[in-house]
């Protein structure tokens, strides 16, 4: 039983650990290659490892319609998304990026809310109004090289997005095996950046990746992209919906101050209140289902 909590604290505290790193990977990655192709070179390197994990581990990767539908789906996740983000290393810093993604929870909320009429809560309301203020506070601290609005926005995006398809991939229920939903997904994401050729074709790298960069790349290929989702999975058939979604409220401050450190990214008085006042209304749109689990852990 021990051995088991210590395997699911070592995975919690990975994944935060990756979730927290991937943005500033993702910066450094298009330091020496432009950034679509940082991207498109991410899914290559991706797709062979993760077939490769699938032949070892014995999983099949079906090929039926219900699949293929959920494959692109879950594309929408991965490229989709992550067309946005990568666009986005030109505005933001890694540690603004991370604190985009920490919004992912209520913005589920507002889509839930508007397209499948989920209820939700007046603390999370309040949570929401407040996480706008701080995300005003931010926007408006003054367009510096590393937090500038048409990076938020371009956040905004990335994150709907990756919401919408989580939300697809249900509605779908191909009742896949994680892994090899990751696979299909990383396959479509794969396709899809060979209609990207025309348009970013003359952009192409005229040399391989060196130092930060490479380094970056094969981070987020291995550690972003495969470890982080081995334990993000395993973690939802281990710990409750509201402990797997505090990662959201840890990750974007570690990884502010993770970009200070490595990046030297500004942090102004500014836009640590705002982050901060982020993170409050995180802590507040949780508060009834952190109270829920302090009350069934008692029992």
């Amino acid at each position: 039983m021990q051995s088991s909590q210590a395997s699911i604290a070592i995975n919690y505290a990975l994944l935060i650990f990756i979730w927290a790193t991937t943005p500033l990977a993702i910066v450094w990655s298009v330091t020496d290659v432009h950034y679509m192709w940082a991207l498109v070179l991410r899914f290559w390197l991706a797709l062979p490892i993760a077939v490769l994990l699938l032949y070892i581990l014995k999983i099949k990767l079906p090929f039926h319609s219900k699949a293929l539908h959920s494959y692109f789906a879950g594309s929408m996740s991965f490229i989709g998304s992550q067309v946005f983000t990568y666009i986005s290393t030109n505005y933001l810093s890694s540690g603004m990026i991370a604190l985009m993604f920490g919004l992912a929870p209520m913005i589920a909320g507002v889509i839930g809310f508007v397209l499948f009429k989920q209820h939700l809560k007046m603390t999370q309301w309040i949570g929401m109004l407040i996480a706008i203020i701080g995300l005003g506070v931010i926007s408006f601290s003054g367009s510096t090289q590393h937090v500038q609005p048409i990076g938020i926005i371009l956040m905004l995006c990335s994150v709907s997005i990756y919401v919408l398809s989580i939300y697809w991939i249900k509605y779908v229920n191909a009742q896949l095996k994680p892994m090899a939903q990751a696979t299909g997904s990383i396959l479509f994401s794969v396709l899809f950046t060979v209609f990207m050729m025309p348009f970013i074709w003359q952009n192409f790298p005229t040399h391989l990746p060196v130092g930060k960069s490479l380094f970056a790349i094969v981070y987020a290929v291995v550690m972003s992209s495969l470890v982080a989702m081995f334990c993000y999975f395993k973690l939802v058939q281990s710990v409750s919906a509201t402990t797997l979604s505090l990662t959201t409220v840890i990750t974007p401050m570690l990884a502010i101050l993770i970009g200070a450190w490595l990046n030297h990214e500004q942090l102004t008085l500014m836009i640590l209140l705002g982050a901060l006042i982020l993170i409050f209304g995180l802590l507040v749109y949780f508060y009834k289902d952190l109270v829920a689990q302090k009350l069934k852990m008692k029992r």
